[in-house]
């Protein structure tokens, strides 16, 4: 059995270079949605307001931060993610948005509604939301307000778009502000929209009773006379 030996010179460069080859592996990068500063509610005199069902588009319900190409196709990056969940990310910022421009802590996030009666109902689709190193930040989405009957008040289909400088963090950022530029477009459609009251649930009808027929008076019969019988003297 022969023995490998090898010099300490050798050794030494074989340390370096394995050393070097990690030092190029990056640790896996993790970012959130930046929420922004909203204002806290004061006076509370908004409406009660439930966000949802909020969709996301499906390419966006994963861990990995999605880019767009110059031929927009889409790539994943491995080493970059999101610190959670996406679409609760979506959820809590608009929330707090709407929350602080409305001025009501009256505010649900479907499905968590129990107990809970909403006199205006914000359901939201958004399709797209991505940026790349040379593309635009893009928000694309449609919302319908609801009043407390379930009634269809508004609708609109809406695109933002927004600038960075191509760094991961920058389009975080510019992502995070197209959401918040939404949920200000959002404010301003339910201030202007007529907030109808929650319906009163209808007492049941109760039906009159019926009314008995008046009892006619019964007719008396008549009793054949009797014969009588006369006696002659």
């Amino acid at each position: 059995m022969r023995l490998l030996r090898f010099s300490p010179p050798l050794l030494l460069l074989a340390a370096l270079t394995l050393s070097g080859c990690a030092a190029l592996q990056s640790p896996t990068q993790f970012y959130r949605l930046e929420q922004g500063n909203p204002a806290l509610p004061h006076n509370d005199k908004g409406p009660a307001l439930l966000l949802g069902p909020l969709k996301l588009a499906d390419y966006l319900q994963r861990e990995n931060l999605v880019q767009r190409e110059l031929d927009d196709s889409l790539t994943l990056t491995q080493k970059i993610r999101w610190a959670g969940s996406l679409q609760d990310d979506v959820g809590q910022l608009l929330l707090r948005q709407l929350a602080g421009q409305l001025d009501t802590s009256r505010v649900a996030l479907y499905p968590d509604r129990v107990g809970f009666s909403s006199e205006v109902q914000v359901v939201l689709s958004i399709s797209r939301l991505d940026s790349g190193v040379q593309q635009p930040a893009v928000l694309e989405a449609q919302w319908r307000l609801l009043d407390a009957a379930g009634v269809q008040r508004s609708s609109r289909v809406v695109r933002l778009q927004a600038k960075h400088t191509g760094a991961v963090i920058d389009q975080v950022r510019a992502q995070s502000a197209l959401l918040q530029q939404l949920a200000g477009e959002l404010a301003s459609a339910i201030r202007s929209m007529p907030v109808a009251q929650a319906v009163a649930p209808r007492k049941p009808v109760v039906a009159a009773p019926a009314k008995r027929p008046e009892k006619k008076p019964l007719t008396p019969l008549l009793e054949p006379a009797k014969q009588v019988e006369v006696f002659r003297f």
